[in-house]
């Protein structure tokens, strides 16, 4: 139907922690920013200049409320600079969306401001997570045709495109994001829903939980505007740093993290925005292995009242070995032989390794051959996803595939049921 190089596919990926957004058949995703938008509501900022207080009294975002009652500030750029009242938000809860104005003016800034195409012209790949329900893939479905004309629509599970990106049909997924970890096996293209499970602890996670030890430690991270202004409000300024702290500093541990084998670990330098230099000791370790043993995360002073969460969470190995186990006897095997890493949070140091061993470890039948494959090259790890969907939307046997403007006339929107499984 669109087959051939004349029109090339958009392929755009909505990741809890990052928008990646690109033209099918490259290698990677030409426009890459934070799928958090600022949101300023009119109602605060006209109150504020009446009654010249400065006080910052919206802490509920209301998601119903008309949009011209809100400001949006999408991308990097915009997201940039600090402005009074803005708050950031997520337009995604547990991967799934919640707010549909915010991820309309995420994909409208991804087509019309970072790639500079007309939506009508072009295809749609999007990738959805495992998660999805009807009623959101019907949502988006309408989103597209109604507003953005599209020809031709196709929603992709992620699980599967990470699994096209690494060139195998059947593997399981480790999907470690910002905002949770989800494992999916995926048999022949087709994620197996019964077997997918999922933990809240992703990059975003780990990050509160650095700067909570930090705080402990009475380190102050200073945000960059808070050079010039002296006042520091707390919020995504810092959390950008500390992100960028356990991207650079952290580390899996080889063996389960212990208070007194770690206690006389050698310190790591790191130098701050505003020049001081803090080192880190054995937060290197215990950050990461929070993945691995989630009640981890209670020892940091700050994070109790994540005691429920980390109850019930299971670690990386056990979601895995779980996952496998409720898939059919047959493929097991072949499952253990290809665990996937993918996102974000799995390109962290020695995480391959660990989950690795630690899969060796707990024993199981199968576990001849466990095999943890992860892309060597990171920008590969952090956008499989989308390049899977890159390759998959490039290919000419997927043509056939689109779900087309013509047919969602015909049939409506509950018809991607039936033409994306």
């Amino acid at each position: 139907m669109y087959g051939g190089d004349e029109v090339s596919a958009i392929v755009i990926d909505l990741g809890s922690h990052t928008c990646k957004a690109g033209y099918a058949g490259e290698d990677a995703p030409k426009a890459v920013f934070p799928s958090v938008v600022g949101c300023i509501d009119q109602m605060d900022a006209d109150d504020d200049k009446e009654n010249n207080d400065s006080e910052t009294n919206n802490n509920n975002v209301d998601s119903n409320k008309p949009k011209g009652k809100r400001r949006l500030y999408v991308g990097s750029q915009a997201l940039g600079f600090r402005r009074d009242h803005m708050e950031v938000v997520s337009p995604l809860k547990d991967g799934v969306v919640v707010d549909w104005d915010i991820v309309d003016s995420i994909w409208d800034h991804a087509l019309k401001d970072c790639l500079l195409v007309d939506p009508k012209e072009h295809p749609m790949l999007l990738a959805e997570p495992s998660s999805n329900t009807q009623q959101q893939r019907e949502r988006t479905a309408e989103l597209m045709f109604e507003k953005y004309k599209v020809p031709a629509l196709f929603l992709a599970k992620n699980a599967v495109l990470t699994s096209f990106a690494s060139g195998r049909a059947t593997s399981v997924v480790v999907d470690s994001g910002g905002g949770s970890t989800t494992v999916a096996p995926v048999h022949d293209g087709y994620v197996l829903q019964k077997a997918v499970s999922s933990s809240p602890i992703g990059g975003e996670f780990l990050t509160d939980c650095l700067m909570k030890s930090l705080e402990s430690k009475g380190i102050v991270i200073k945000p960059r505007y808070s050079f010039k202004r002296k006042e520091i409000q707390p919020g995504v300024f810092q959390r950008v740093i500390a992100s960028d702290i356990k991207e650079c500093v952290c580390r899996a541990p080889d063996t389960p993290y212990d208070e007194s084998a770690y206690s006389n670990i050698p310190m790591t330098p790191y130098e701050l925005p505003d020049g001081q230099t803090i080192e880190i000791g054995a937060d290197r370790f215990k950050i990461p292995d929070i993945l691995f043993n989630p009640p981890l995360a209670q020892t940091i002073p700050g994070m109790d009242n994540l005691a429920e969460i980390s109850s019930s969470v299971r670690g990386l190995p056990q979601m895995v070995i779980e996952s496998i186990n409720r898939c059919d006897v047959d493929i097991r095997k072949e499952l253990f032989g290809s665990i996937l890493l993918a996102g974000g949070t799995a390109s962290m140091q020695q995480l391959k390794e660990r989950l690795e061993k630690d899969l060796l470890e707990v024993e199981s039948p199968q576990a001849a051959r466990v095999k943890v494959l992860a892309s060597g090259n990171a920008t590969e790890r952090r956008f499989s996803v989308w390049i899977g969907g890159s390759i998959l939307a490039s290919l000419g046997s997927f043509q056939q595939m689109w779900f087309s403007k013509s047919e969602y006339e015909e049939h409506g929107a509950s018809y991607i049921q039936r033409k994306c499984p």
